[in-house]
């Protein structure tokens, strides 16, 4: 699989640092108080894991399944939940945790979604941003990292369900997807 990838974009040790920047802040900003996490699955699955476990304060979790991809390199542009909550989120402070925002639109309409639910809060935390390819505006509340307009995998992120292993994140190369 390592020789599928062009460019190693972020290592494991750059991963490992700024999950533990992030639990450190989200800990503080939530001090005193309890937050459900919701995991986007699957490809915040790997992410999350690693997050939730620097965070010190009460965690419950609960997932998602949202696709607007299949297993196209590109959005479809139509969001579907295929997995909904487990548990009510109504007066609870909520973190969703994603893997990579790109055109923002799934994320904009999961995030109006669960705000119709009342939480206490509702927060984002995401571990990639590629703002080069926003098309609404959207409030990220923790960020990992901004990365450039390119297909990447690994650290739970996939092309057709493939790569999710690899312990760093890498630009994918064009050859696979195209």
């Amino acid at each position: 699989m390592k020789q599928d990838i062009a460019e190693v974009l972020v290592t494991e040790e750059q991963l490992a640092k700024k999950v533990e920047e992030l639990g450190k802040q989200i800990s503080k900003d939530y001090e005193g108080e309890e937050i459900t996490v919701i995991g986007i699955l699957k490809g915040s699955n790997i992410f999350l894991g690693d997050l939730v476990r620097k965070i010190t304060v009460p965690v419950y979790l609960d997932f998602m399944v949202v696709s607007s991809y299949g297993n196209s390199a590109q959005t479809s542009g139509v969001v579907r939940i295929l997995k909904d909550l487990d548990d009510d989120i109504e007066g609870k402070n909520v973190l969703i945790v994603e893997d990579i925002i790109d055109t923002g639109l799934t994320l904009a309409y999961l995030k109006h979604n669960l705000l119709r639910r009342n939480p206490k809060s509702l927060k984002i935390c995401t571990l990639l941003d590629k703002p080069a390819r926003r098309e609404v505006d959207l409030s990220i509340d923790y960020k990992g990292f901004d990365i450039p307009d390119e297909f990447i995998v690994g650290y739970g992120i996939d092309y057709a369900e493939r790569y999710r292993n690899l312990p760093f994140v890498g630009i994918l190369k064009r050859e696979i997807y195209e």
